[in-house]
Parts: C-alpha cells; sequence; structure tokens
C-alpha cells in the first residue's frame, strides 16, 4: 500500500510539472512558437529544432534570458527559472503528436 501511494504521489508531480511547462508555453511561447512568427522555431518542428539543440541547452537558455533576434529578453516569460526555460525547449523541440 505504500508503494502504491508513492506511484500516485510522483504520478501527480510529473502531471503537475507538464501541466505546468504547457501552461507556461500557452502563455508566453504559443503566439510565436506556434505560428513560426519572425523566424520562430514551430512547436514540433524536429527539423528547425535541431540546429538549435546542437548549439546546446546552456546557449539556448542565454539566448532566451538574453533575448535574440525578434525575441524580447526572457522571451515573454518574466518569471521563468532557467529550468523552466530548458523544460519549454523539450516541449516545443518535441516531435508534433
Amino acid at each position: 500500500m505504500k508503494k502504491l501511494s508513492v506511484a500516485v504521489l510522483l504520478l501527480g508531480f510529473a502531471a503537475g510539472a507538464f501541466a505546468g511547462v504547457e501552461d507556461k508555453y500557452n502563455r508566453a511561447c504559443v503566439a510565436c512558437h506556434s505560428t513560426g512568427a519572425a523566424n520562430a522555431p514551430k512547436t514540433g518542428d524536429t527539423a528547425a529544432w535541431e540546429p538549435r539543440l546542437a548549439k546546446g541547452m546552456d546557449a539556448l537558455v542565454e539566448s532566451i534570458t538574453k533575448g535574440m533576434g525578434a525575441m524580447p529578453p526572457r522571451g515573454m516569460c518574466m518569471d521563468c527559472t532557467p529550468d523552466d526555460y530548458k523544460a519549454l525547449i523539450e516541449y516545443m523541440a518535441k516531435p508534433a503528436q
């Protein structure tokens, strides 16, 4: 019973973390990354994300933090942490379902 409770608790945390990323994406990223506005790589477009991911996650987080091209500093997510940015990048870079 104790193992089942721990498993349910962990699944709840995982679902909450995913919902948090999706909420932040919908609030701060979707306007450009769903349409490709201003040359933003579209969510789920693995070919567009591949050369960016090749730069490394730290370089991508730095680009978001400082701003790049038409993307303003912090990428419209003023309360995001570096870990949030990493999760958002992973969310956007995964293949479209």
